[in-house]
């Protein structure tokens, strides 16, 4: 019997409402066609660590555990949006700070009760609490956040996340104070639009093909 193409989604949205099975069929289905992609983007950043399927697979856990959760229509949606974030978080990897990142993240995730409905515009609804609303909007920033290109990310994590000085911020990159500071400036504008369009319903535009 053929699969359904949109099983991805229902165990996605089993996996959002408790089910630790769907996560591991989840990582289990979807791992071959990650590993490809990623490997051709990141080969030689993942032969430099090691086994491809062990990075693919330990980032993939984390991204679905620890990350913004979001729901979408189809499985293609699903992998775009996923290999995107996966992309970064091997990329963290890598870097010498990631393993604080990855430490901070476990300690402060993003809030699991708030699950993201990507194909539909957001709209303002009453909320049960303010606590409520504050968690989807950090939600929906840390999304946006993912799905940056890794340098805009990067100055954002460092001046947002780890409240550097932008005078760390430039020594963290290589580069100057001034550098630092006007690569913050430019990437705020580029985070607002992403999370505009992911709001909007029009995440398409907010991911790189």
């Amino acid at each position: 019997m053929t699969e359904s193409p949109d099983e991805t989604v229902v165990l996605l949205r089993r996996w959002h409402q408790g089910d630790q099975r769907a996560l591991a069929v989840l990582v289990e289905r979807e791992l071959p066609w990650m590993r490809n992609y990623v490997h051709g983007r990141l080969g030689q950043l993942l032969r430099a660590r090691g086994e491809t399927d062990d990075y693919v697979q330990e980032a993939m856990l984390h991204v679905l555990r620890y990350g913004p959760r979001f729901v979408t229509d189809n499985r293609d949606a699903f992998r775009r949006l996923l290999a995107r974030i996966v992309e970064n978080s091997l990329r963290d990897m890598a870097d010498w700070h990631g393993a604080e990142r990855r430490a901070l993240r476990r300690e402060r995730p993003v809030p699991s009760d708030s699950v993201l409905h990507l194909d539909r515009p957001h709209e303002t609804v009453t909320r049960p609490s303010q606590d409520a609303e504050r968690h989807e909007q950090e939600a929906w920033v840390a999304l946006a956040l993912e799905l940056l290109e890794p340098d805009d990310r990067a100055v954002i994590l460092l001046r947002q996340w780890e409240g550097l000085e932008f005078a760390a911020v430039g020594q963290r990159l290589g580069v100057a104070e001034d550098t630092a500071r006007m690569r913050f400036q430019r990437a705020l504008p580029r985070l607002a639009r992403k999370l505009e369009a992911l709001r909007s319903g029009s995440w398409d535009g907010a991911v790189p093909g």
